[in-house]
């Protein structure tokens, strides 16, 4: 089968779907990011909309809520959607039956859905009911706006956001700890938004003795606050840190002690998963995220922490914001190695660098090809 043409218009009215989607972006998780458009007959928009909070409707659903409440009459329209409408009863009732009863007599989709429940059937559902149903158009767009979420339905397990700040030579505090602040203002409310739209933010034990962070999201505006994922193999956290006085937000903690032991503070979930080291089984704890619906991991941790997470290859993505100082000696980003030869350090591959108020943001993937 020949690949679709598409029109100008085609593209205009994907790109305003996609626009839908990333209001969803901290919103909808962990449901994936999905923006809807209704077109006319006569090129004119009926209706848009975005996938709501986990448990409201979708984003076919609030398109066509939202051309009702104009007045407009769907039958023979188009909808432009940046993901596979779904087939299946979850949360919410199918979409794909949705659109059928409205009378749209063409669906343009971006990516097909990842998800073994619908993986293709909400696309042979219009086809059934006599709908035209293409696939394709910005389909790269609308992967890397839910990459968090192929990961989870194409691996099982999270995308892995690791997110360090350093001077322009890779120093991330100096000898005697002290970190704050080598970034700018901007550079941490942006991190702060990348924070937003994952569905968990990780820190370490050592990062919570070191600088007792709160973890939570402040500077940037969101309507949930991520789960936090605590990694202390032995149970040192105290039950004054910050992180514990967070409201709305639960608290999962990973350790490697018995697993009836007693959480040091109110976790939401205790787990205990252990190693031959000792240690927190960093593959074990990913799988089991991905069993409770975590999309995207944000890793916020230590030079120890982030160097087992790229020494075992569980890092998708480096998310780096460097200062323009130079800083001489101090903390490294990872104590990743010691290697023998410069072949074989981590390869990267670069998705953007974009300035940040005074500071450089820098954003690469472990992936020779990205998006998933």
């Amino acid at each position: 089968m020949s690949a679709p043409v598409w029109s100008p218009a085609d593209l205009h009215f994907m790109q305003q779907a996609l626009a839908q989607a990333e209001r969803a972006l901290c919103l909808s998780n962990p449901n994936p990011r999905v923006g809807c458009v209704i077109v006319g007959p006569q090129g004119q928009t009926l209706g848009q909309g975005h996938t709501q909070a986990v448990g409201g409707p979708h984003a076919e659903v609030m398109a066509m809520r939202d051309a009702a409440q104009s007045g407009h009459a769907l039958r023979g329209a188009t909808a432009y959607v940046t993901l596979e409408p779904c087939s299946h009863h979850g949360r919410t009732p199918p979409c794909a039956d949705a659109l059928v009863a409205a009378g749209l007599s063409r669906v343009v989709i971006a990516s097909l859905d990842p998800n073994p429940l619908v993986a293709g059937r909400g696309v042979e559902r219009l086809r059934a009911a006599g709908v035209s149903v293409q696939s394709g158009l910005l389909d790269a767009e609308a992967r890397t706006l839910n990459i968090g979420f192929f990961s989870r339905m194409l691996r099982q397990r999270p995308w892995v956001r690791m997110k360090m700040a350093a001077s322009l030579d890779g120093i991330s505090a100096l000898p005697n700890g002290q970190s704050q602040w080598i970034t700018s203002v901007e550079a941490r409310a942006d991190g702060h938004a990348w924070r937003a739209r994952a569905c968990a933010v990780a820190t370490g034990i050592g990062t919570v003795l070191a600088d007792d962070p709160r973890l939570d999201v402040r500077d940037a505006k969101t309507p949930r606050q991520p789960h936090l994922v605590l990694i202390d193999s032995r149970l040192q956290t105290p039950s004054t840190a910050k992180l514990w006085q967070v409201p709305q937000r639960q608290v999962w903690l990973y350790h490697a002690q018995a697993q009836d032991a007693a959480a040091p503070g109110p976790a939401a979930r205790n787990t205990a998963l252990p190693n031959a080291q000792g240690k927190v089984d960093l593959e074990a704890m990913l799988l089991d995220l991905a069993a409770h619906e975590v999309n995207e991991l944000h890793l916020e941790a230590g030079a120890a922490l982030n160097a087992s997470f790229l020494r075992e290859g569980w890092v998708d993505e480096v998310l780096v914001y460097l200062a323009p100082k130079w800083l001489g000696q101090g903390q490294t980003m990872s104590n990743f190695g010691p290697l023998n030869h410069v072949d074989q350090g981590l390869a990267l591959h670069w998705i953007d660098t974009v300035p940040v108020g005074p500071d450089l943001r820098l954003r690469a993937t472990t992936h020779a090809s990205f998006p998933l």
